[in-house]
């Protein structure tokens, strides 16, 4: 089979079973629909762990694929075509891995469900989207991808749409989305208007080719088809002028804020928990909310020329990573803790994006999709074996009723918190190690964020695990005894995404982080490559585990377990401590800042007041009553006043003859 028919194979497996499974699968019925959709995704999968480890054990090049021609204008050619790159692997190998373990847990999750069906084809269908997403060559297929996964996400958190805080969070996560997407389609345009192209492969070239002559001192000048003008600016309002990279690579980033949630766009994320649980392992923990990641790290060759948008991504991914961290402590549904704990983890990608460790945040993505999905399925298992009960302080005591469960979110939860030898470690100590070496703007802010964060997490993970698994049941005694271990088709992706949470990070660390695996697919400049110091800790994954016993990072994570032990575990009553000597921070991190307040209350009612006032004096007054209404009143005025000329007398006509004779006459006389 040629690589073309692969590719080609890869993303229309999962849209057919969406297309089967959404209007034949009622006829179908249950058993059918999911054996369909879980075939079209493991053929993708198939696929996706053979170039994976082409490109990891081969010396695979990258393929650029042209399918067909869409449209065309001038000299510009619209595409359909895939770029085959490791890159494109590893995301392949993440979205179609974990959506296979989400199809096979939704068997049992979804089962009495009524829209068993319609949930399988939407799955299916965000499936074939991010597919599209990533292995995408150009820009407007990028955006195409990035659209539908949105449109699909919108769906999901909506399923259960009969709850009115279900339609709530999707419109939230909707027009949140938009905000980023405006700034994102904003940076596509640029792209063509500086390129004038949408291609992938001319806009690396050009950069590639002023990556080579600045590294060898000279001076790009401007010449799109070789060359590309790093003064190049844009005139954004008036005499104001921007760099045109910088602007380019801020639009874009702006659109991975809204689908990566960073802050102030990550607001449309915890809500979204109100899908059903193997929504939240798919899309807002493994592969959506890493597109952003994604994107960034496939236009490295873009952002390693923009100082300014690389110090924007690193501070908007230090805040995120350290401040959603701190939110994470005070929640009590099972789901927001690991919801939040999803954004800071995304803000330690983007901090590694902003300091040019490409290879860290996207291996951090790859490891963190597999202990992330864990613990959120390993989340709805104990919601399903409580009969849909998700707070933590309901719970205790389940470690004995459900221990393939337990014992698979405590593998997730020390891989989440970056404990030696676990897959978490070697991903997030990498990028806690770049950060310090980093000397960008804001990296110094960078470094303590990430550092702190180690903390932050060690306390809500262990937190959760103590009060939902450990301790006292606070669970009726009827109801306790009654709980018992999920299903196989439960268990058994749980087993599956442990194994890799447990030895991704040993297995293709060094390969991924160090090797040449990224190189054809991601571009570093060698004054931004930080990551050439930490490989001096990593001879091996054994040696780089032992030397993170003796870091800093790991004084650290001891600090945080031990915290977390003795407030939630040994004596609870420092809880009560806290909530008196530390009430207004407690307040600070319930209201999770008051950004739902200050978008509700300022910007939701000023752009709700603007909009009044644009319909009440632009629209109805202006236009409605002047223009259209105004015209129509002004010549119905006019015909009501000649109408009474008409007065049907032969003698009032003669008369007006005569009168316009006369003065037709005068006219003339007075012209001569």
């Amino acid at each position: 089979m040629t690589i073309q028919a692969q590719l080609l194979l890869a993303v229309m497996a999962p849209l057919m079973g969406a297309i089967i499974a959404g209007f034949l699968g009622k006829k179908l019925g249950k058993v059918t629909t999911h054996r369909i959709t879980i075939i079209g995704v493991f053929v993708s999968f198939v696929i996706a762990v053979k170039w994976f480890f082409v490109f990891l054990w081969g010396d695979a090049t990258p393929v650029d694929l042209t399918i067909y021609e869409w449209a065309s204008f001038g000299d510009v050619t619209i595409q359909i075509g895939f770029l085959l790159d490791s890159l494109t692997a590893i995301m392949m190998l993440v979205v179609t891995f974990v959506s296979l373990m989400v199809h096979i847990y939704s068997i049992g999750y979804m089962h009495d469900d009524q829209g068993y069906q319609r949930f399988f084809s939407y799955i299916s269908l965000f499936t074939f989207s991010m597919l599209m997403l990533v292995m995408s060559n150009n820009f407007l297929q990028l955006f195409f991808g990035w659209e539908a996964v949105g449109v699909v996400s919108y769906l999901l958190i909506g399923f259960w749409y009969q709850k009115d805080s279900a339609i709530f969070a999707n419109m939230k996560a909707f027009l949140v989305n938009r905000v980023g997407d405006f700034g994102f389609i904003l940076g596509i345009g640029a792209i063509f208007l500086l390129f004038g192209t949408f291609d992938y492969a001319p806009i690396f070239t050009t950069m590639s080719v002023t990556e080579e002559l600045v590294s060898l001192g000279g001076q790009p000048q401007a010449n799109a088809l070789a060359l590309m003008d790093l003064n190049k600016t844009f005139a954004v309002w008036g005499d104001v002028e921007w760099a045109a990279l910088s602007f380019i690579c801020i639009c874009l980033f702006i659109g991975a804020m809204g689908k990566s949630a960073q802050v102030p766009l990550h607001i449309w994320l915890p809500d979204s928990m109100e899908g059903p649980t193997p929504i939240s392992a798919l899309i807002h923990a493994a592969t959506m909310v890493t597109a952003g990641v994604f994107m960034v790290a496939r236009m490295s060759p873009l952002f390693e020329f923009s100082e300014t948008a690389l110090a924007m991504v690193t501070v908007i991914g230090a805040i995120t990573a350290l401040f959603m961290g701190l939110v994470a402590i005070v929640q009590n549904d099972i789901k927001r803790i690991i919801a939040y704990s999803t954004l800071s983890q995304l803000g330690y990608m983007v901090v590694a994006l902003g300091v040019s460790a490409y290879s860290a945040a996207i291996f951090h993505l790859f490891t963190h999709a597999f202990f992330k999905a864990l613990l959120f399925l390993g989340a709805g298992s104990v919601i399903v074996a409580l009969h849909h009960e998700q707070d933590i302080r309901k719970m205790g005591g389940l470690y004995k009723k459900l221990p393939i469960t337990y014992w698979c979110t405590l593998i997730g939860t020390l891989a989440l918190i970056g404990t030696p030898f676990f897959s978490g470690f070697y991903s997030k100590d990498t990028i806690i190690s770049a950060s310090a070496e980093a000397s960008g703007g804001f990296s110094s802010f960078a470094y303590f964020a990430v550092l702190t964060g180690v903390i932050v997490t060690a306390i809500y993970s262990i937190r959760l695990l103590l009060l939902v698994f450990h301790g006292k049941t606070r669970i009726e005694e009827k109801q306790y005894q009654q709980i018992h271990e999920s299903p196989r088709v439960i268990t058994w992706p749980l087993i599956a995404l442990a194994v890799p949470s447990l030895l991704a990070g040993f297995v293709f660390g060094k390969t991924l982080l160090f090797g040449s695996f990224f190189r054809d697919s991601i571009s570093v400049l060698e004054q931004h490559d930080v990551l050439g110091a930490v490989e001096s800790h990593y001879t091996n994954a054994v040696n780089f585990a032992l030397h993170g016993l003796t870091s800093p990072v790991f004084l650290m994570l001891l600090l945080g377990i031990v915290t977390a032990v003795v407030v939630y575990g040994w004596a609870p009553r420092f809880i009560t401590m806290w909530a008196i000597f530390f009430k207004p921070i407690k307040k600070l991190l319930e209201k999770k800042y008051f950004f739902d307040e200050i978008n509700e209350k300022i910007i939701a009612r000023s752009g709700r007041w603007l909009g009044q006032v644009f319909w009440r004096y632009g629209d109805k007054a202006i236009i409605d009553e002047g223009i259209i209404d105004g015209g129509t009143n002004t010549v119905k005025s006019i015909a009501s006043k000649i109408r009474k000329i008409q007065t049907g007398y032969l003698y009032h006509y003669a008369l007006m003859m005569v009168i316009g004779l006369v003065a037709l006459l005068m006219w003339l006389l007075f012209k001569g």
